[in-house]
């Protein structure tokens, strides 16, 4: 049985009231988790949730030392951070279950299976990325551009564009194909039991490794804008 939204009509736009729920409850989790991993972090007797928050933080220097470079990338680390954590439980969240009501209305999903939500994050890519590089990268920046001409330069401005565009549908399409297989193999009831299991712990590292990929691209993004190519 297919499964709709709920939407709603706001100043002639409309908006998928399931997206917003899950946008906010990813946000609470991974703020309560951020907060519990530092509340109490102790240099001598640090706590297995600070232990994984440090390892998460190491994990994400390291990507950023492979993309920008710790000179040039010591400012990132809080938005690799907020990335990588906002997009994992995102990616989890429709995972352990659904809610839908009588009316075939679905309430809970992962919240990067909507095209909105990852698209969203993809706009703010590509916006800090030109930004960062117009206001300091700028002779750099622009000049760049003038290395093309006529057809070239088109060719180069859609790449520009459909590169950083390729992030919001493979997260998009990704998460979206798991949780549309889920509710295929528990149509399947009981002979379904097994086949859920190994789906859903295969969805972990499918949903694991798009929140590297989304944070390591975004990064590259950011450093092909912001690094002149001589300092490479």
């Amino acid at each position: 049985m297919e499964h709709h939204a709920p939407e709603f009509t706001w100043l002639g736009i409309h908006f998928d009231a399931s997206a917003l729920l899950m946008i906010g409850i990813t946000t609470v989790l991974v703020l309560i988790l951020a907060i519990a991993g530092a509340s109490k972090a102790s240099v001598t007797n640090p706590t297995k949730l600070q232990n994984f928050m440090e390892w998460t933080i190491e994990f994400v220097e390291g990507i950023i030392g492979s993309t920008i470079g710790s000179k040039h990338g010591r400012g990132f680390i809080a938005l690799g951070l907020s990335l990588i954590m906002y997009i994992f439980i995102g990616n989890m969240l429709g995972l352990p279950f659904s809610i839908v009501t009588e009316d075939h209305v679905s309430w809970w999903k992962s919240p990067t299976a909507d095209i909105a939500v990852t698209g969203a994050l993809t706009v703010i890519v590509i916006v800090l990325s030109h930004y960062l590089g117009i206001t300091r990268n700028t002779k750099h920046y622009f000049a760049h551009y003038f290395e093309y001409k006529g057809a070239m330069l088109i060719l180069h401005l859609i790449e520009v564009v459909s590169k950083p565009l390729t992030l919001a549908f493979r997260l998009y399409g990704n998460i979206y194909a798991g949780e549309i297989m889920i509710s295929v193999i528990i149509g399947a009831g009981w002979f379904g039991i097994a086949p859920l299991f190994v789906w859903q712990g295969f969805s972990v590292f499918v949903g694991a490794i798009q929140a590297f990929v989304f944070t390591m691209l975004t990064m590259v993004y950011i450093s092909q804008t912001l690094i002149h190519e001589e300092e490479h």
